[in-house]
């Protein structure tokens, strides 16, 4: 199965909205952060891709792997 878009958590005028990696348009606009992060991990993981968590400077705060990572992290937690 081919990998999907990264998923892109960002401020937006009316909240936050979840964008594909590429697109100009939203694929939703939540009321807040949390709600977009819930929906873009959704849509990462049946995508097989990676969110990436905008802070409110545009800056990438966090993000997850929900595919196959070429970089998995070393700690066993």
């Amino acid at each position: 199965m081919a990998k999907g878009k990264n998923q892109h958590v960002v401020k937006h005028p009316d909240g936050w909205a979840v964008k594909g990696e590429g697109n100009s348009k939203a694929t939703k606009v939540t009321r807040t952060q949390a709600q977009a992060i819930e929906k873009a991990e959704n849509i990462a993981r049946n995508q097989k891709s990676d969110t990436k968590i905008h802070g409110v400077d545009g800056k990438i705060r966090a993000g997850n792997s929900y595919g196959n990572d070429p970089c998995p992290p070393k700690d066993k937690k």
